[in-house]
């Protein structure tokens, strides 16, 4: 497959609306993370709407919420806007509920995600896992301050997001790496703990 130039203006999209965002607790440009998911999705045999919709994923939920939507819609096509709303917490209010009901939320509608959903959301979990597990070798237990869920939570979202894409038949090649992944963040903090 080839990409076109619908990608490049999916990048520069993603690239302006998450311009002034870093990753979580540094100091990266979040478009890393944006460019790592489509990458993920693309070796895992992306289409390229799958592949725009791994760039622009966030950007309901973090840059824009309806407006960004109309967008990428506009811009896209609806396939590639369904893609970003499947992939998206956000609940169309304008307002984010608290961090565990929206991921329980979230949770619950796994099985329900299309497949080029789920394929983006493998990917996303995938690349934030192992960003995970890279920061954790740096910083060690404290860097769970800056998740909202801390500690507890995050590593019962970590593990239940990965048990529930691996139920709804995820992407298999990406799921058997998130579940890898999973449990060595597991077992790091475990060990830390000890």
């Amino acid at each position: 497959m080839t990409l076109t130039h619908r990608f490049d203006t999916a990048l520069q999209m993603a690239h302006d609306l998450h311009r002034a965002q870093v990753r979580k607790g540094n100091q990266v440009p979040y478009i890393s993370h944006l460019l790592a998911v489509a990458g993920i999705v693309l070796e895992a045999g992306a289409d390229e709407d799958e592949a725009i919709a791994a760039l622009l994923h966030d950007a309901v939920e973090d840059q824009g919420g309806l407006a960004a939507a109309s967008q990428i819609g506009d811009e896209f096509g609806d396939p590639v806007k369904q893609i970003v709303l499947e992939c998206s917490d956000w609940t169309g209010t304008g307002e984010k509920t608290a961090w565990r009901e929206r991921k329980e939320r979230f949770l619950a509608g796994i099985a329900t995600l299309s497949p080029s959903a789920m394929l983006v959301v493998s990917g996303d979990k995938l690349h934030n896992a192992r960003s995970l597990v890279s920061d954790y070798r740096r910083e060690g237990e404290a860097i769970w301050a800056k998740f909202s869920g801390g500690r507890d939570g995050t590593l019962w979202y970590y593990r239940a997001i990965a048990d529930a894409l691996r139920e709804a038949d995820g992407p298999a090649p990406i799921v058997d790496e998130l579940l890898r992944v999973v449990t060595e963040i597991e077992a790091l903090s475990a060990s830390e703990k000890a």
